[in-house]
């Protein structure tokens, strides 16, 4: 019975060890400071609420707009992550032996960044957070207030 609940809180450490890591919380659009909370309104392929960041996160409170256009240089980001994954695809094509014309190219390019449009917003914006604020592992989430 020692054995077994030593396994299983070895299990649930690398569980929650996993779910802190810098780069699960940045490819699953996590806060920076908690890795816990959400930072955007929904997902990026919902396009009604197209990678709208929320005010605050919903587990520890943190302010994501710090000045108004805060988000303004995710562009910058954004805009490496397409040329970064545009040069990727031609050389991955390449290793595939694929020798595509310079128009099928093209088309492969802009099709797919075409679909990962969204993502790659909402990932160069939680980038562009990550830049600012720090993991606080020590940060506790408020409290409930009682009115």
């Amino acid at each position: 019975p020692l054995l077994q609940k030593k396994k299983i809180d070895s299990i649930a450490l690398k569980k929650n060890t996993i779910k802190t890591s810098k780069i699960y919380s940045i490819l699953f659009l996590k806060c920076p400071r908690c890795r816990k909370g959400q930072m955007l309104v929904s997902q990026p392929y919902d396009l009604s609420k197209f990678n709208k960041i929320r005010e605050h996160c919903s587990h520890c409170e943190l302010k994501f707009k710090i000045e108004p256009s805060f988000f303004y240089g995710s562009m910058y980001v954004s805009y490496g992550l397409g040329v970064g994954l545009s040069v990727s695809i031609y050389l991955f094509q390449l290793l595939l032996g694929l020798h595509l014309g310079m128009i099928q190219v093209f088309f492969l390019i802009t099709g797919l960044l075409i679909l990962l449009m969204p993502y790659i917003n909402a990932l160069s914006k939680v980038l562009w957070a990550n830049l600012f604020f720090r993991y606080d592992p020590t940060f506790k989430s408020k409290p409930n207030k009682i009115d």
